[in-house]
């Protein structure tokens, strides 16, 4: 008889007991099943390249551009390349091409299109040996239109003179730069 009333006492006293202890840390059904989201990095690297060279044909077999940089790496989710110190030669299928640098640089998925970050600088000397230099924090080059464009400040050096402004669209096939705002011009006389 006594071991009833003590087994009546004691179960309720244990259920409530481990309800309370359930209820204090926080125990829920759900920590049991295996439904949680994993997060995803979309930087993730699929694949790198070192002393990375490329080159790109005209259909008429002239060159459009050649591509070195000491490193790309293929983010996989996005399909973006990233390039570390690009130095592109854009030749338009001329002898006398725009030599493209920066410290950084991302391929778009297609491969048409190049935006080039910190210290861009886009030179050329042309067949009557005229330089022009153009630098900037960032630009985008795209290569089938053989056009760049930026809305950062640019700076262009040429025989002497300087211009400045806030962005710039750059035909790189006919060798004509338009700025968009804010220009300045000191003009040497030679």
């Amino acid at each position: 008889m006594l071991s009833k009333k003590i087994l009546n006492f004691l179960l309720p006293g244990i259920s409530i007991a481990l309800f309370v202890v359930v209820r204090y840390l926080n125990i829920s059904p759900e920590l049991f099943f295996d439904n949680h989201v994993a997060h995803i990095d979309e930087n993730v690297i699929d694949y790198y390249v070192t002393h990375a060279y490329s080159m790109q044909f005209l259909p008429d077999g002239k060159v459009q551009y050649e591509m070195t940089s000491d490193k790309v790496e293929h983010l996989k989710d996005s399909k973006i390349s990233l390039l570390t110190n690009p130095d592109m030669k854009l030749y338009r299928g001329t002898e006398f091409p725009w030599h493209v640098t920066s410290q950084h640089g991302e391929i778009k998925p297609d491969g048409t299109q190049v935006e080039l970050i910190e210290l861009v600088r886009v030179a050329r000397t042309d067949q009557k040996n005229h330089n022009i230099i153009i630098t900037s924090s960032s630009m985008t080059v795209f290569l089938q239109q053989q056009y760049a464009q930026t809305e950062q400040d640019v700076r262009i050096d040429f025989g002497g003179s300087v211009l400045i402004g806030k962005g710039m669209k750059a035909y790189l096939k006919n060798s004509s730069l338009d700025l968009l705002s804010n220009v300045q011009g000191k003009y040497e006389v030679r």
